[in-house]
């Protein structure tokens, strides 16, 4: 029961990737790919079900996700964009609780950073944030056999 991977993406850019266990992701993708394919399917799902993803199962794994809807305040047309945390987690971890903890990392996300930083600014301005999620996430980005090395 481990999260592999998790990130923050904004429409189509990544602004956080972390990977846990990269050799046992086997997900070779671009963060940036990614972060794309994140965004169409949070459209699809919008537009066609008026209803946000949530997990995706697949053979080995799963896709969490926890999307708000953010814009920059003005005047011109909106600019509304999914702010959209995910985590590729094992089959057997509970996606419930990864989807609370990916709800967390939104709110503390947007309340560490200013909606113009968030649209404006590239991935490495967001890399302190990683140690943030780490502590949001605790043991969960730990498979159970490393759990119990950490105890030994």
């Amino acid at each position: 029961m481990a999260i592999l991977e998790l990130g923050i993406t904004l429409g189509t850019r990544n602004l956080i990737n972390q990977k846990y266990y990269q050799s046992d992701t086997r997900v070779g993708l671009d963060p940036e790919l990614r972060a794309g394919f994140l965004s169409a399917l949070e459209s699809f799902t919008s537009e066609v079900f008026g209803d946000n993803i949530n997990v995706v199962s697949l053979a080995s794994f799963k896709l969490v996700c926890y999307c708000d809807i953010i814009s920059i305040p003005s005047e011109e047309i909106s600019n509304k964009q999914p702010l959209l945390s995910y985590a590729i987690i094992e089959k057997e971890t509970d996606a419930e609780i990864v989807k609370k903890h990916l709800r967390e990392i939104n709110n503390h996300f947007l309340n560490r950073y200013s909606l113009n930083d968030i649209f404006s600014k590239k991935s490495k301005f967001f890399k302190g944030f990683e140690t943030r999620i780490d502590q949001i996430i605790g043991d969960l980005k730990l498979k159970t056999e490393d759990r119990f090395r950490s105890i030994l």
